[in-house]
């Protein structure tokens, strides 16, 4: 969640948008939010200006420690992803005339 909202950098997302890009249904979405935003890694505020005949949606940020906390998680995914690619062992042959002893 931190990471999603993370590549939107200080723009807010409203959470059916996260729902979409995430995969998510909203009974996962929200929960998470509002753990998040209690924590204060994530600011909520109102829709200042919503569609004629639509209630107005919660908005939602990272705040500075969670865009600092979503950096060192995206930091730390990169090493991973990046010593996985570094030890990967080919496989090996077989030698010549031993196939199937």
């Amino acid at each position: 969640m931190l990471l999603a909202l993370g590549e939107r950098a200080a723009g807010w997302s409203h959470g059916y948008d996260l729902c979409r890009s995430l995969d998510l249904k909203s009974g996962t979405v929200y929960p998470i939010l509002i753990r998040l935003a209690e924590r204060g890694m994530v600011e909520t505020t109102w829709e200042q200006q919503a569609a004629q005949g639509r209630p107005a949606r919660h908005l939602y940020r990272l705040s500075p420690a969670g865009a600092e906390f979503a950096a060192g998680l995206r930091a730390t995914r990169n090493a991973a992803s990046g010593k996985a690619r570094s030890t990967v062992v080919a496989a090996p042959r077989p030698v010549a005339g031993t196939a199937g002893t």
